[in-house]
């Protein structure tokens, strides 16, 4: 009784001792009496006298593996030798492969690496080297997955960690970098101050348009209210014309005007007065023969001295008026002095140049009862 239950006990764990279980994301190649077996996935199988009959061969990992390689001296087709180091992303797809196919399969792939990255390198020069990676990467991951299948590899993915190119060439690189952005700067700077010379202009060449088109409507509103004002002034003349012309003054009242208007003549610096006959025979009608024909003692005139008249304030300018405005009334002011110094002409037009004028007795005023030519002759 005792032998049978030591012979359970025995049996069960010779049992349990080949019972093995194998983990998720793992294979385990089995061998019997040193021939290949079978591949073990996650779960628990059971050995046939562990280590007699099956044996484990090989444990494998099926997740995915990232293999950083160390540095690897590489040649460019310029002849310029740098340090290159990749890192190789795989996993393993035939854990029979893996096991049976090659001695040392992360070895073999590193070195693979190594001379896959010196040919596809040696065929470059070093700028594209430095411009190419996702070239270099591709081209990388095409070979090493064709090369590791009898491997039973796959290579997921390859990338160029770090290129280190030698200490001369990053100083010239720097210096190049440095060249290339002062030019670069250089030629900002020339296309912002052509843009700026170019806007400065144009604005110019706006402004001198509307200055000389503010002048001209400036000048156009000068010129017609000049003719608007002289074609008024003529307007009134002419209206005042009429005027008395309808009024038929009688001939007292023209003489009468006509000496009220001598006052204004011999208020001057002039020492002789020409008048016509009629005036004279008007003055002596008058009474006023001895002082016309000078007969008596003569007092000589004082000159009297005349002011210049001031211009009359426009009651329309003011401290806000415009230039335009300002303008206006000093045409206007204009107008009417060339108005006046043309009738002060034609009044001396009319005085006979070979008849002097005749002076005054003393105390008397030669001028008081002359009337003025002007009123005669209309």
């Amino acid at each position: 009784m005792v032998g049978i239950i030591i012979l359970i006990v025995v049996v069960l764990i010779l049992i349990f001792a080949n019972i093995k279980f194998v983990p998720q994301a793992n294979a385990y190649v089995i061998q019997r009496f040193g021939v290949y077996r079978a591949v073990w996935t996650a779960g628990p199988h059971i050995l046939l006298l562990n280590g007699i009959v099956d044996t484990i061969a090989k444990k494998v990992s099926l997740k995915e593996q990232v293999l950083d390689f160390p540095p690897q001296p590489v040649i460019t087709k310029d002849n310029v030798t740098m340090q290159i180091d990749s890192v190789v992303f795989c996993k393993v797809f035939d854990p029979r492969l893996f096991t049976y196919g090659v001695e040392n399969p992360m070895a073999g792939l590193q070195n693979l690496s190594a001379t896959t990255l010196r040919s596809i390198i040696g065929d470059m020069e070093l700028d594209a080297t430095l411009t190419s990676r996702e070239i270099i990467n591709a081209k990388m991951q095409q070979v090493l997955d064709e090369a590791t299948d009898a491997w039973g590899i796959k290579v997921t993915r390859v990338e160029i960690k770090n290129i280190m190119p030698p200490k001369e060439i990053e100083e010239v690189m720097t210096k190049q970098m440095r060249a290339e952005r002062e030019r670069r700067q250089t030629v900002l700077e020339a296309q912002a101050h052509q843009e700026a010379v170019v806007s400065r202009a144009e604005g110019d060449k706006k402004a001198k348009i509307l200055a000389a088109e503010a002048e001209k409507e400036a000048q156009i509103a000068l010129a017609e209210g000049k003719a608007k004002s002289i074609q008024l002034v003529y307007e009134a003349e002419a209206q005042g014309l009429m005027a008395l012309n309808d009024a038929q003054i009688s001939e007292p009242v023209l003489k009468l005007k006509g000496i009220e208007a001598l006052k204004d003549v011999s208020d001057g610096q002039a020492t002789k007065i020409y008048m016509p006959s009629d005036i004279a025979n008007a003055v002596s009608s008058l009474g006023l023969v001895g002082e016309s024909l000078g007969i008596g003692d003569a007092t000589k005139i004082k000159p009297a001295v005349k002011h210049a008249p001031v211009p009359k304030t426009d009651p329309c300018i003011s401290a806000e008026t415009g230039k335009g405005g300002v303008d206006a009334a000093k045409t206007t002011q204009q107008i009417d002095d060339e108005m006046r110094q043309t009738v002060i002409k034609n009044n001396s037009a009319l005085r006979p140049a070979n008849k002097p004028a005749q002076t005054a007795p003393a105390g008397q005023n030669p001028y008081k009862d002359v009337f003025d030519p002007r009123n005669v002759m209309q």
